[in-house]
């Protein structure tokens, strides 16, 4: 069975994606889109405006990735906090491989997906 009938009838989830998801994009042989997919059926990829700075200073190819989703305004929080902040407003879920972060965004009553065996997603 797909992960995404376990959402019901909900017709899109929001995916906050961090920075290290989308430098994961360049390390490792991951369908981002594809898996998404797989595990939540219809979806909608933002990102919260500090994490795009953060990448403005990493990644040129990294922000070539951003440009194609929207990026929303995080009220002045930075990195992590403007993802877990997001993720609230939202009722999204988060796209991270850090671990403290993971932990936040479960201590919130959220999910999250990370990176598992080089290539695939999980939902957490």
């Amino acid at each position: 069975m797909a992960s995404y009938r376990l959402w019901g009838n909900k017709a899109e989830r929001i995916v906050v994606l961090d920075s290290s998801a989308i430098l994961m994009l360049f390390e490792f042989s991951v369908n981002l889109e594809g898996e998404l997919t797989r595990l939540l059926g219809k979806y909608k990829i933002v990102v919260p405006k500090p994490i795009v700075d953060e990448i403005k200073s990493l990644s040129k190819a990294g922000l070539k990735i951003i440009e194609s989703y929207e990026v929303i305004d995080a009220e002045d929080k930075k990195g992590d906090d403007s993802v877990l902040f997001l993720v609230k407003r939202l009722d999204g879920i988060a796209v991270t491989n850090d671990r403290e972060l993971r932990k936040r965004i479960k201590e919130a009553g959220h999910h999250s997906i990370f990176l598992r065996n080089k290539s695939k997603l999980a939902l957490e």
